[in-house]
């Protein structure tokens, strides 16, 4: 097995936490890390604009397709559970959303000794 081939860190799916996981990890060449996805890359037109998420949820070519067990309470219905099969993840197919989360979280990270990590 070649340098080539080794690596420090494996990371499987390039969402968004993936990607981020990768960069941090990645950034200052300590450590050689593959990121890897199962999906495409986002170049489909769909993607990109708010509503494309009709089209992306549901298909097989952006979606993994899942479903829940079976749910008592819905008469045994499962439902859907869709997830991203693409580079950037559940992020391509979620009507172009998002959520930031509480400053308080961002900065307990940094407190903890995660520089950078921070709410600013």
């Amino acid at each position: 097995m070649s340098d080539a081939d080794q690596f420090d860190f494996i990371i499987a799916g390039a969402g968004s936490a993936g990607c981020v996981l990768a960069n941090r990890l990645s950034e200052d060449g300590r450590y050689r890390v593959a990121l890897v996805e199962g999906g495409s890359r986002d170049n489909w037109i769909w993607f990109h604009i708010p509503v494309g998420y009709l089209f992306a949820i549901g298909n097989p070519r952006s979606d993994w397709m899942f479903r829940t067990e079976a749910i008592p309470g819905l008469n045994g219905r499962s439902l859907a559970y869709p997830r991203g099969k693409v580079l950037g993840g559940c992020s391509a197919i979620n009507a172009m959303i998002y959520m930031r989360g509480q400053a308080a979280d961002y900065d307990g990270w940094r407190q903890r000794g995660l520089e950078g990590w921070g709410w600013d």
